[in-house]
């Protein structure tokens, strides 16, 4: 993969072990390295990493705040849409992979690179939804993945590569967990979770409190929505970032958002995984409660159908995809009564609606009661189910 023209790459970056080392890696075979950085909500402190890139090896370092398009592109949509992967997992990364293929090309294109590279393992998902997206975005750029090709098996080999180059190492954050974290959520793998059998060690968990430990008390949250967008919390107007970021807070307090899943990757094996999202879970919850209170029993149904299929082409990094773009329609069009107040309870882990209002509500008391002012035509039941039973009566 030497390349003779010292041409240019523009490389996901992370400030981690894998990516430094694939700075110095791809310079060591004549690649000018662009090392690009994205801002999706880690609470990174990017200074550091600019100067270790410089210091692998990178000719430039890019950092992009990316965090407003991720809330409004990338979050807004599967919010929506309802999408949660085998029925626990809010997608907090896979969400974010599109968005940075998007970013790459994009920045590809404007530091004339003839190439990015990333660095994902050969077994991840990670590596299959950067690379379809790219593939779709740009096909002329070559996708170098220099994890999947160098001869290093370990991170003590890496570690042995860095020191006999004299590459500043990254801090050893945690020597048991591997973590990828946003706006969205925040995953958690490896040491001890590799056993299924193994009940997540506490320390596992980053973000939210035990619930056992939690507050005793429970706190009701109220989120308002129009046509599907989460636009206010207690009454108060927030921008889609801000909002998010403080259900994630008062979400941690009590809990809540902490999944444990066996899950199945796309290439084919099962991986365990620990994931905290403490505002994607309340979020879901109250969007729930509210199509429930104005959407039609036929257009729940059907969007129900809808839901896990688009969570999947999330999950398999088919974002940029006609069909994708076909359900987004469908989706949006569903969203246009979803307007209203839901009141979010939050207890010990537990995220449950106790109360939800909208002027498109489809609930009407005058037919669900059975007080005095009883509006439903009772006498009409007889034939209804006269009706409905017909084609199960033998003759």
């Amino acid at each position: 993969m030497k390349t003779q023209t010292a041409e240019r790459v523009v490389l996901a970056y992370s400030g981690g072990l894998d990516t430094s080392v694939c700075i110095r890696w791809l310079s060591e075979r004549g690649w000018k390295v662009v090392a690009f950085c994205c801002d999706v909500g880690q609470g990174e402190d990017f200074g550091p990493v600019k100067k270790r890139a410089i210091a692998c090896g990178a000719e430039k370092v890019i950092v992009q705040d990316l965090r407003a398009p991720f809330a409004r592109e990338y979050i807004l949509p599967a919010l929506k849409a309802g999408a949660i992967y085998e029925g626990k997992y809010l997608l907090a990364t896979a969400l974010s992979r599109p968005l940075i293929a998007k970013a790459l090309a994009e920045t590809a294109s404007r530091e004339k690179a003839t190439a990015v590279a990333h660095g994902c393992t050969g077994k991840g998902n990670d590596q299959v939804r950067l690379e379809v997206s790219l593939r779709i975005l740009n096909p002329r750029l070559k996708i170098l993945a220099p994890v999947r090709e160098w001869e290093m098996k370990s991170r003590q080999e890496e570690v042995e590569y860095a020191e006999a180059r004299k590459m500043p190492i990254p801090p050893k954050k945690d020597s048991l967990y591997s973590l990828d974290q946003n706006l969205w959520g925040i995953a958690i793998e490896s040491g001890p979770l590799e056993d299924p059998w193994v009940e997540p060690p506490a320390e596992a968990y980053r973000w939210t409190k035990d619930p056992a430990k939690a507050k005793a008390k429970a706190q009701i949250v109220s989120i308002d929505f129009e046509r599907g967008i989460p636009t206010a919390i207690n009454g108060r107007s927030l921008p889609l970032v801000e909002l998010i970021r403080r259900l994630n807070r008062t979400g941690a307090e009590h809990g809540v958002g902490r999944t444990d899943l066996i899950e199945d990757r796309l290439v084919g094996i099962k991986s365990r995984e620990l994931y905290e999202a403490p505002g994607a879970t309340i979020l879901h919850a109250a969007h729930r409660e509210l199509e429930q209170l104005t959407l039609d029993r036929e257009m729940l149904s059907f969007k129900e159908s809808v839901a896990p299929r688009y969570a999947r082409m999330i999950y398999d990094g088919l974002w940029f995809t006609p069909l994708k773009t076909a359900l987004d329609a469908f989706v949006e069009s569903s969203q246009a009564r979803v307007t209203g107040t839901v009141k979010i309870k939050l207890f010990r882990g537990n995220c449950f609606a106790v109360a939800r209002r909208s002027p498109y509500s489809r609930y009407a008391k005058a037919w669900a009661t059975y007080g005095g002012e009883d509006a439903f035509d009772q006498k009409a039941a007889a034939g209804f189910i006269a009706l409905w039973g017909l084609p199960y009566i033998k003759k």
